[in-house]
């Protein structure tokens, strides 16, 4: 079995994090920070600064906005950065300026405030589940259709004047019955009314009659007997 090989990358990595480590705790203690508190300092920066980067990673892989974690991510590395330049000699660490006592009492908040909205951060939304083509729609109850008024009665054709001949005249024949008008179906009712035929002719082997197909989509009878002609 091979010895595990020294990595180069992480060997780096772990130098820059125990120095920029000591640089925010030698901050945070001259700012008044004493104790356990100046220990808190790097690792609540630095966690800040990781816990921004992985949710800016997640959001850019999904396709949505990653404003906000990217706007986290540069204050952590602004608070790590400040601390490191700091301490390099620029600021006399025995006499820290108010202003920068008043950034480092009120970090904590800041960094609170900021992995909560990252913990918190859903990156689900709310869809509508799939409609399946074959699925059939569902109907409501079918409004009630006014029945169709019945076709007036033919009125009777005029007896034609007796004629002095010896042969009677020949009686009318009868006028046909004017057929009842057929009612105008929408669209997606025959639609649907096909794929309960084809429903039942699937189940049974056999057609679907008019009452059964009646019965079924909850329409008057005129209804069924106009969608049954379309389906033959």
């Amino acid at each position: 079995m091979r010895p595990p090989r020294p990595d180069a990358v992480l060997i780096q990595a772990a130098i820059a994090g125990a120095l920029s480590f000591a640089h925010l705790h030698d901050l945070a203690a001259a700012a008044g920070q004493y104790g356990w508190k100046a220990w808190a300092y790097p690792v609540s920066v630095d966690l800040l600064l990781v816990a921004a980067w992985r949710r800016m990673r997640m959001l850019r892989a999904a396709g949505e906005s990653a404003r906000a974690a990217w706007t986290w991510f540069a204050i952590a590395l602004a608070a790590s950065l400040g601390a490191n330049v700091a301490t390099a000699g620029l600021l006399d660490l025995d006499h820290v300026p108010t202003w920068l006592r008043i950034l480092v009492a009120g970090w904590p908040a800041l960094a609170f405030f900021g992995g909560t909205l990252l913990a918190h951060s859903s990156r689900e939304t709310a869809t509508a589940p799939p409609v399946l083509d074959d699925e059939p729609p569902v109907y409501g109850q079918p409004a009630a259709v006014p029945e169709p008024e019945p076709a007036p009665a033919p009125e009777p054709l005029p007896v034609a004047e007796e004629l002095p001949s010896l042969l009677p005249a020949p009686a009318p024949e009868p006028a046909p019955a004017a057929a009842p008008p057929s009612p105008a179906l929408p669209a997606a009712l025959v639609e649907h009314a096909r794929k309960v035929a084809d429903d039942h002719r699937a189940r049974t082997g056999e057609p679907i009659d008019t009452d059964t197909l009646r019965a079924r989509l909850g329409v008057p009878p005129q209804f069924a007997a106009a969608i049954a002609a379309q389906l033959t």
